[in-house]
């Protein structure tokens, strides 16, 4: 598998504050979706964690551990514009399996 594409599991997702792509995983707010996160250390507007790329001053959306499944690099331009979420049982670039 090509080391630059393909879902990875989140323990290895950068945590520098660069923009990533994640699954965030169904629940009963509906099914499994991509967003574009970033980690964000605590600041006057929320605490450290994984916010949305959509989040501004006043209106963040975090999400905790457990909700985003894996994540992958941004594709790079000219790419399929949107990968479709990550499903149970696919397997993880990097899993060893």
């Amino acid at each position: 598998m090509d080391e630059t594409t393909g879902w990875r599991h989140m323990n290895l997702a950068p945590r520098d504050g660069s923009r990533i792509l994640a699954t965030v995983g169904a629940s009963e707010q509906g099914p499994a979706e991509v967003d574009v996160v970033h980690w964000a250390r605590a600041d006057q507007f929320g605490p450290e964690g994984w916010r949305s790329a959509d989040s501004h001053p006043g209106q963040i959306v975090g999400y905790a551990e457990p909700e985003l499944k894996c994540w992958m690099p941004l594709p790079k331009a000219g790419a399929e514009p949107h990968p479709s979420p990550w499903e149970e049982g696919q397997e993880l670039f990097g899993s060893g399996i």
